[in-house]
């Protein structure tokens, strides 16, 4: 079996592909041979070294898979049957041709959806859900200031977006926005030549927005974009990853200019700031599941459709992560399997 491995940090040509056994189903997994898997940010800063959640190098990173059941484990039964198609959050591990997965992370996928889409639904539509949902509280006539829209959070949280009746406001390069406007983006700014922060107060005459996405780090900026019980989601830190190779010095001012906030300031500002990981709640994946279940059920109601930006072979997991740091991808990063 052929994975690729992260061996020590660097730029993206460190990824190893080596040949290894072939995982073994213990008792309540399930082996699955997986056709793709999801490319996420966090892999990237996991291979810069920048991760501290990955685990120790050298190693085999990957949060989310679609594939077929090959094997069964003790216990297993249900309707998890070899050969059923399914998606799985591995919690690391994806890159790879099969990966063991306990059967409470693993999901019967609609027919009509094909590995790539599904393997673009994990990580960042339970990221939105998380954000939207459980702690914003998203509802119609909102408005969402979305940062780095154009990726697969962000694509993910417009559609959300968009079954609750809010507006969206996303950033991105001009590049990208005939693809936000299409998704139902209702403006879109261009961070690279205009101050968002002027941008939004002049789009909502000077309110502010009710919610923010920003996976940046520009917390200090989006929270004075806020209106009067707005809510402020923190789930990123993407400036903080500067190049193609590990550069920790080039990290620290960007650490040291974070913003605190008092708790008397929020209180006087009526304003909330939520932080997000979706990494850090696998002790509960009852409630994951329950809300993998839900947007399945989206998708195959035509709610939810997972944009697909750009696939790579498994043997190509250095370009495909060249190319989201080069911030060139609209939409979801996949790696497939033959």
């Amino acid at each position: 079996m052929r994975s690729v491995w992260i061996p020590r940090t660097g730029p993206p040509d460190v990824l190893e592909l080596r040949d290894g056994p072939e995982p073994v189903a213990g008792p309540g997994q399930v082996v699955v041979r997986v056709r793709a898997s999801g490319v996420n940010f966090a892999d990237v800063s996991a291979r810069l070294g920048l991760y501290p959640d990955a685990p120790p190098r050298p190693c085999v990173v990957g949060y989310e898979v679609a594939g077929t059941i090959d094997r069964l484990g003790a216990g297993v039964d249900g309707d998890l049957a070899v050969g059923r198609r399914v998606i799985a959050l591995t919690r690391f591990g994806g890159y790879a041709e099969a990966v063991a997965v306990p059967v409470a992370q693993v999901f019967p996928m609609p027919d009509s959806m094909s590995f790539e889409e599904g393997a673009s639904i994990p990580v960042n539509y339970l990221t939105a859900v998380l954000m939207l949902r459980h702690f914003g509280n998203v509802r119609a006539g909102d408005r969402v200031l979305v940062h780095a829209a154009a990726g697969g959070v962000g694509m993910a949280a417009i559609q959300l977006c968009r079954i609750a009746g809010a507006e969206v406001i996303g950033t991105a390069s001009a590049a990208k926005h005939a693809a936000l406007r299409e998704a139902g983006v209702a403006h879109a700014i261009d961070y690279r030549t205009q101050d968002f922060e002027q941008e939004v107060k002049r789009l909502t005459g000077g309110r502010g927005v009710d919610l923010v996405l920003d996976a940046t780090g520009a917390f200090r900026k989006s929270y004075r974009t806020l209106a009067p019980l707005g809510r402020l989601v923190c789930f990123g830190f993407s400036t903080a990853v500067t190049g193609l190779a590990p550069n920790r010095l080039a990290v620290i001012p960007k650490l040291v200019a974070l913003p605190w906030f008092h708790p008397i300031r929020l209180m006087n500002d009526n304003k909330a700031v939520i932080g997000v990981n979706l990494g850090h709640l696998w002790d509960r994946i009852d409630l994951l599941r329950r809300e993998m279940l839900g947007l399945l059920d989206d998708y195959q109601a035509g709610r939810i459709r997972p944009i697909v930006g750009k696939t790579f072979p498994l043997t190509e997991a250095a370009a495909a992560h060249r190319y989201i740091q080069e911030r060139q991808n609209v939409g979801k990063v996949v790696l497939t399997v033959a």
